[in-house]
């Protein structure tokens, strides 16, 4: 399932053995797994996603980094 969310701070993800790649504070859509967490956003036209282990995931969600948007009517 698709969640709506919020980034609020500092987010990062690594590409490879790569260096450390900030997202953008805004708005992102969140699709997670027993193993990973795939966040997409759009910055302008250019558009990014980024798989993250769904340990980093927990904790940019309990530090609140990462917020998800209740989308379901009351």
């Amino acid at each position: 399932m698709i969640k709506q969310a919020r980034i609020t701070g500092k987010m990062q993800y690594r590409e490879g053995d790569g260096v450390n790649i900030t997202i953008r504070p805004g708005l992102c859509e969140v699709v997670e797994t027993s193993l990973d967490a795939t966040i997409s956003w759009s910055d302008g036209e250019s558009r990014g996603s980024a798989a993250i282990p769904i340990a980093d995931y927990r904790q940019y969600l309990l530090s609140k980094v990462l917020q998800i948007i209740d989308t379901q009517p009351n």
